[in-house]
């Protein structure tokens, strides 16, 4: 049977491939059998929606018949969304960096017929160039060696394998303390673009693992220099052109120093990641440019990005008519037509909109040059300019969609929200994040387990730990917002699955459950990624759990995970940087509760003195209903005094006495987040 099947599939990833001459498989049982049957090695290609780099192959390449004829005649050809299917991805990109090569997508792998890796790469070109050669000859020459050389081909992909199956302990130790923390802290600002924040260098990314650890040292550690490292990456992120003035919403990332040109797709992850950032660094700083951000960025989530049924979509694309980050770029000559020379003056002013263009003969909208915001009445009116350019904005041809709800990403998002909306008292940022939530545990959740991806009515991919892991960290997030005791149970449901079907003792929690068919190694990573490492969300939601069920269980869970990974990080530390995070949070486990019912007196500037602090990993619960004492360990004994809105700051098991005054309760908040102290 010789035709392309990927039209019977939702992923808008793999319709984009639909119409290519090439035979395309979805990842699954009857393409690797199918391997098997023909004997001919098998051609991997994984990407997905938004990538600007998947889309030149596929023109170039995958929609071109002599290549296809090529491909179709040497390979089993298996097309694979690294979205829908994050665990074969990892497998296989781990295989790239074990061959020595930088990762990426397009990822373009040749395995044997039992799936097994043996070489690799990721965009190659049409004709040779770029230093790369044609990928018509790769495919002749790959086809040749498998046939030609095949015991080396199965000594490869042995090594490759091996190096895969990570084991858990590589010789070295590590104890992750106090002291180890605090001068990762200080050594790690010295990665940072003191100019322009951010890693040194280009490309920039947001990196959220490495600056969640940067900021939660700069607070632990009363570090100057880390806190206004972090500060100073969120600003230029936020006046960059990797922020879309305009609409709202921040781009995957910078291609220069200077966050000016963004790589234009948005993802959900990478826009769920700096909301939660610059939420906590906004209680530190009480930086408008900060709450202005994030309120923009809500907006465009809620306006553009919600599903029906509530989830939240994956992500938007960086082209539009074939050309990468057209839907976004203005000429001078377009914003003058829209606003009027004199508004188009001051737009551009503002802006760095010019004649010549900043990026290629067009203006990319950002306000680098000055970060400062102008004053209300300025501010004000460029608001309302932005909403003229955005309404102009809504006639051009848009980027492509990617609509399917993943469960993982959701996690982060919901997390996200729930936390801003109690920060910056927005109920509706509240209820949005309840409608994903439910949208995920009812729709998503097939026999008790989720699953990870849905789509055009479809539910499918056996989920990972990510999802498991985000989700209980959204589910604890939406338990301190509305201290509604379903959460929690949630949240404690979902840790025993992980613990039947995900982990593997002395290795950690794995990507895969443990009767996921179609993985050839079970990956038990701990390292970093664009997003936060399944373990290392999991070693800071141990310690939440921790406080609010008052059960030793999760404490030992905590401290199972670290020696698990205790020999990997002391092999790398930063590529653990969640997991350094999480660690903070098990060496000390922050509960603040406040009782601040509306009849209690103080409430208002009680709750405004928790949320104009930045608490990193605290666990907040505000109690505004009485009917939570019953059954929440975190309450024992813990009451209203004098009808006066009552605080308590608990380092472990150990809470401050009764605190009912704003100031005293900021003063006892900086001492409980500081390192060795004791709640008083």
């Amino acid at each position: 049977m010789s035709e392309n099947r990927l039209p019977h599939e939702t992923s808008p990833y793999l319709l984009q491939h639909q119409d290519n001459p090439v035979h395309w498989w979805a990842w699954g049982p009857d393409a690797l059998e199918e391997a098997k049957r023909t004997n001919k090695p098998i051609l991997l290609s994984v990407g997905y929606a938004a990538c600007h780099w998947c889309h030149v192959m596929a023109h170039e390449s995958f929609e071109d018949q002599a290549t296809a004829d090529v491909m179709n005649e040497l390979f089993v050809n298996i097309k694979v969304d690294r979205e829908e299917r994050p665990d074969i991805d990892a497998i296989y990109m781990g295989a790239l960096h074990k061959l020595g090569q930088q990762g990426g997508w397009p990822l373009t792998m040749f395995l044997d017929t039992d799936a097994r890796p043996f070489w690799g790469g990721t965009y190659f070109p049409k004709e040779s160039g770029f230093g790369r050669p044609a990928f018509k000859d790769v495919l002749r020459r790959v086809a040749t060696i498998h046939r030609d050389q095949h015991d080396d081909v199965v000594h490869n992909a042995t090594i490759l394998m091996n190096a895969l199956a990570r084991s858990g302990d590589t010789g070295k130790s590590i104890v992750i303390d106090d002291a180890l923390l605090e001068d990762l802290t200080k050594r790690m600002v010295r990665a940072v673009d003191v100019t322009h924040g951010g890693l040194n260098g280009a490309p920039k990314f947001p990196q959220w693992s490495f600056f969640w650890l940067l900021w939660r040292g700069a607070v632990r550690y009363d570090h100057a220099a880390s806190k206004e490292a972090g500060i100073n990456t969120l600003r230029n992120i936020c006046q960059g052109g990797i922020y879309d003035h305009i609409g709202g919403g921040f781009a995957r990332y910078s291609v220069d120093e200077r966050w000016l040109v963004p790589h234009f797709e948005k993802m959900l992850y990478d826009n769920a990641l700096l909301l939660d950032l610059l939420t906590e660094v906004w209680r530190e700083t009480h930086d408008p440019l900060f709450a202005q951000r994030i309120d923009e960025t809500v907006t465009w989530l809620t306006r553009e990005m919600v599903t029906d049924g509530g989830g939240f979509a994956s992500s938007l694309d960086a082209d539009s008519e074939g050309e990468e980050g057209k839907f976004y770029v203005w000429s001078l000559q377009e914003v003058r037509k829209i606003l009027g020379e004199e508004d188009a003056k001051i737009f551009a002013a503002a802006y760095d909109i010019t004649e010549d263009g900043n990026f290629e003969g067009h203006n990319i909208p950002n306000r680098l040059d000055n970060q400062a915001l102008g004053s209300i009445e300025a501010e004000a009116h460029l608001r309302g300019l932005r909403e003229k350019l955005l309404a102009a904005r809504a006639d051009r041809i848009r980027p492509g969609f990617d609509d399917k709800v993943l469960a993982d990403w959701n996690g982060l998002l919901i997390a996200s929200l729930a936390r801003a909306s109690a920060v910056f008292d927005r109920p509706e940022w509240q209820d949005a994040a309840k409608r994903a939530f439910l949208f995920v545990e009812d729709t998503m959740t097939k026999d008790g387990r989720l699953l990870h991806s849905h789509r055009a009515g479809k539910t499918k991919a056996p989920a990972t730990a990510n999802d498991y892991a985000n989700m209980i960290w959204a589910a604890i997030r939406l338990y301190e917002a509305t201290g509604e005791a379903r959460f929690l149970d949630t949240a404690e449901r979902w840790v025993g699955v992980l613990d039947t079907h995900y982990w593997i003792d002395g290795r950690g929690y794995a990507m895969a459950a443990d009767d996921t068919d179609d993985v050839i190694v079970r990956l038990t990573p701990g390292t970093d990624d664009a997003t936060p490492n399944a373990n290392a969300i999991l070693l800071a939601t141990f310690a939440a759990l921790g406080l609010l069920t008052g059960k030793p269980e999760y404490t030992a869970k905590a401290t199972r995970l670290l020696n698990a990974f205790a020999s990997d990080i002391a092999t790398n530390p930063i590529g653990h940087a969640g997991m350094l995070a999480g660690a903070m949070d098990h060496i000390a486990p922050q509960l603040v509760v406040l009782f601040a019912g509306t009849a209690s007196a103080g409430a208002v500037d009680m709750v405004d003195a928790l949320h104009r602090i930045s608490l990193p990993g605290a666990v907040e619960l505000i109690v505004r209903n009485a009917a939570l004492d019953a059954g929440a360990p975190a309450l024992a004994g813990k009451r209203n005094q004098d009808d006066r809105a009552t605080a308590f700051a608990c380092l472990g098991t150990k809470c401050s006495l009764p605190i009912t005054v704003a100031e005293t309760f900021v003063q006892q908040l900086k001492t409980l987040r500081g390192k060795n102290t004791e709640a008083a």
